[in-house]
């Protein structure tokens, strides 16, 4: 089992957010500079939680959300964007390049909560199941 916090006021772009471009008359997609920050914010809090080898078999992913309360109570959830099903394709997306799973069509059970709190970031626990 993996399981940490990274404190960090988290990405609120998401996946979704990708730009698209006309290259020899077709369309492509691109990441912007805002796709690319929290790719890189995420990688760089990610690396410290890498495992020496990557999971291989199933896995369960727990990540829970913690975005800056402003004028919420802590703990309250969140029900406004960015939408927990586009927010974790990002971070999954991280976590496979950072090298925690050999492919993250592997996560075959998630739990993904969002949440107004005190202390800002993104709870992560990975584990591996049988």
């Amino acid at each position: 089992m993996i399981e940490f916090f990274m404190p960090m006021k988290p990405p609120t772009v998401t996946h979704q957010e990708k730009g698209w471009a006309v290259v020899n008359g077709k369309p492509v997609t691109y990441d912007t500079a805002e796709i690319k920050a929290a790719k890189a914010k995420l990688l760089g809090h990610l690396a410290k939680h890498v495992p020496s080898q990557p999971i291989a078999g199933p896995v369960r992913l727990i990540d829970k959300w913690c975005y800056p309360r402003g004028k919420h109570p802590n703990g309250a959830w969140k029900t406004t964007k960015p939408d927990t099903d586009n927010a974790v394709k990002l971070l999954k997306d991280c976590m496979t390049k950072a090298g925690y799973w050999v492919d993250d069509a592997l996560v075959c059970s998630e739990v993904n909560e969002k949440f107004w709190a005190d202390v800002p970031g993104i709870y992560i626990r990975v584990e591996e199941l049988t």
